[in-house]
């Protein structure tokens, strides 16, 4: 049939405002992207491939996007009938929801510029996280952005665009029929159908270059592709070996000379450790900073900013100070489950906030079954990330932003009160358990090193609102409370733990760029830990055992981490991840692990993030990756990871 046939002609009038979309849609995605692109242009390789790529299969991804967004548009326009359509209340209708879906368009793409700026990469589970969280998510963006004047300046953006598309809008039928019609919603249909198939929010990957496969991608199919893949089954989407293979290959893996397997079954990693010093039941203060990255401390050799955080730089000679610490993942429930029941990530969301994670064996069991009272304290709400409820269910009690009088909060925002303030709290906590002769373990989770980055005025010389000043605001807060804690009877009888829960950023050249995960680790006790500097690889599960062991504690194990001290050198390993990809630093190679792809390996940069990918992996370190990570999948989802295994 004739593209000037009279049949063909009226359906391109009834639907002309769905290609007007269409223009709007790809136009506003492709603007997106070059703002990004300008924006991370240092970031991007310099070559006119890398350019064409981005853009090509960019497009590609917005046509995919437009496919799916433009739905509302299309039944409308299907199952408005013709003189309905030709009406004056038809006309003004279909003009509103093209109004309203040219703002939806124009305010996501301002969203999406917002969240790279943040993130350094498209809408992903990240953005699908806040979802839930509505609260404190529209709280930050409250106390962060000028979020009313940005939305009228989109609304003049979208009213410009809407004066300029009237006479394109201007309603056309010359006698359209419903099953022509039909005919038109069932080929978009037919599309919508194989793009859901045929398309993967995976396929834009391909060059080496981080930055480039984000920004080849969509923010809005992104979205939806991180919110359907949430959590992920590791024996359906990655490489395994056989589990009885899997199993026995971790029981070399965890056996160290502390260490002795209670019983012979392949899946029970239970082990007894036994000490090689006298038993100190010291109170422990383990306390996990909100997004303090290595680079902020200047004796790490990523440090990228000098004199930002002086307490902690002077408080590294006088501690016992880890150089190679890297964090699990690049969320604060990662860096949690790391401290709390030292695994490695499973893939998807962290067992922090995932069904049936109660009852774990945690580090809060091994204090208990010494006497201690075990405490999980927060600064802000703790049904944010289920945190309450994840460490009430794990031999923790929970305490958080509700336990704080108003008359003790210098400052707070909608994460959270200031830190000094939940200091306050832990010193009070303390004094309470050494009023009962018991000793005490308190984890820590600050949350003043966050956007808003608001705190008490005349901490800082750096005004209010950014980065620098939380940073430098968290060092002070840290130094004020060891300053106070010094004055107690306790002190004397502490350890005090300071890490993070993650690096404050997590983009890279690379999709696991080994920078954003390094991060620093003190143990401090003047009267017990004796200063020195260990550059050891480490990894986040690696800080209880570590910790036990110093404290001389014999104990039953169910953990994943090392005694750094107790462990042969040359078996240090870390474990890096996003939602999707499982790293596994080990020696100079990172094996990564990434949905239905093969096993790849490179070469990191530690101090730049860069890589150099390697051709043939090897073996031994690929089959060790894949034992961990297969493994805790299977432990956690099987019900194994629990106090008492079920079944």
């Amino acid at each position: 049939m004739s593209l000037a046939h009279p049949a063909l002609r009226t359906l391109r009038q009834r639907f002309r405002p769905l290609l007007w979309f269409g223009a709007v849609f790809v136009g506003v995605a492709s603007l997106v992207r070059l703002i990004l692109l300008i924006k991370t242009r240092h970031e991007v390789p310099a070559d006119i491939g890398s350019y064409l790529y981005l853009f090509a299969v960019g497009f590609g991804y917005d046509l995919v996007t437009y496919i799916y967004f433009a739905w509302p548009l299309v039944l409308v326009l299907w199952l408005l009938p013709r003189r309905a359509y030709l009406s004056q209340w038809g006309h003004r209708g279909v003009f509103a929801l093209c109004a309203v879906l040219a703002f939806a368009v124009l305010y996501l793409g301002a969203a999406e510029l917002v969240f790279w700026g943040e993130f350094s990469a498209r809408f992903n589970f990240i953005a699908v996280d806040y979802l839930v969280y509505t609260h404190e998510v529209v709280g930050n963006i409250r106390e962060s952005y000028p979020i009313a004047t940005w939305t009228a300046l989109l609304l003049v953006a979208a009213f410009v665009v809407m004066v300029l598309s009237r006479r394109v809008l201007a309603p056309r039928d010359e006698g359209s029929r419903f099953l022509g019609r039909t005919a038109v919603v069932g080929v978009w249909l037919v599309l919508t159908v194989a793009v859901s198939f045929a398309v993967t929010g995976a396929m834009k990957d391909r060059s080496s270059n981080n930055y480039v496969n984000e920004l080849a991608g969509n923010g809005i199919y992104q979205f939806f592709a991180a919110f359907r893949e949430n959590e992920l089954d590791y024996a359906k989407y990655y490489p395994t070996l056989p589990d009885d293979q899997a199993f026995a290959n971790l029981r070399g893996l965890l056996k160290t000379p502390d260490a002795t397997f209670t019983s012979d079954d392949p899946q029970d990693i239970t082990r007894n450790i036994v000490a090689d010093r006298p038993e100190k039941k010291l109170n422990v203060v383990l306390i996990s900073v909100e997004s303090l990255s290595g680079d902020y401390v200047e004796g790490l050799d990523v440090s990228k900013h000098k004199h930002l955080m002086p307490n902690l730089d002077a408080l590294a000679a006088k501690s016992l100070f880890f150089t190679q610490l890297y964090a699990n993942g690049t969320r604060t429930v990662r860096g949690l489950e790391a401290l709390a029941l030292s695994v490695p990530p499973t893939p998807g969301e962290s067992i922090v906030k995932r069904p049936n994670n109660e009852n774990l064996w945690s580090l809060a069991d091994v204090f208990n079954a010494k006497g201690y009272e075990s405490e999980f304290l927060y600064g802000g709400y703790g049904y944010f990330d289920n945190m309450n409820h994840f460490f009430a269910s794990n031999g923790y009690t929970a305490v958080d932003r509700n336990a704080i009088a108003d008359k003790d909060i210098h400052a707070e925002n909608v994460w959270g009160v200031a830190d000094e303030d939940l200091f306050t709290l832990v010193m009070k906590r303390m004094d309470d358990a050494y009023a009962k002769g018991k000793p005490y373990f308190g984890h820590v989770m600050t949350t003043s090193n966050h956007r808003p980055f608001t705190f008490p005025e005349g901490r800082v010389k750096l005004p209010q609102g950014s980065r620098r000043a939380a940073v430098q605001y968290t060092d002070w807060a840290i130094a004020d409370f060891l300053k106070r804690a010094s004055t107690k009877p306790w002190f004397d009888d502490t350890i005090f733990v300071i890490t993070a829960d993650h690096c404050a950023t997590s983009a890279g050249k690379t999709s696991l760029p080994v920078d954003r995960y390094h991060i620093p680790l003190f143990i401090y006790s003047p009267k017990h830990v004796q200063p020195g500097r260990v550059d050891r690889l480490m990894s986040q599960i690696d800080i209880p055992p570590t910790l036990l062991g110093m404290l001389g504690f014999s104990y039953t194990s169910r953990f994943y981490g090392y005694d750094l001290f107790r462990l042969e050198p040359g078996r240090e390993r870390a474990f890096l991840s996003t939602y999707q990809e499982l790293g596994y630093l080990h020696g100079d190679r990172l094996t990564s692990l990434v949905p239905r792809m093969p096993v790849k390996q490179m070469l990191p940069e530690r101090s730049t993030g860069d890589a150099t990918p390697v051709d043939h992996p090897d073996p031994v370190d690929a089959k060790a990756a894949i034992t961990y990570y297969q493994t805790a999948a299977y432990l956690f989802t099987h019900g194994l990871m629990k106090r008492k295994p079920a079944g």
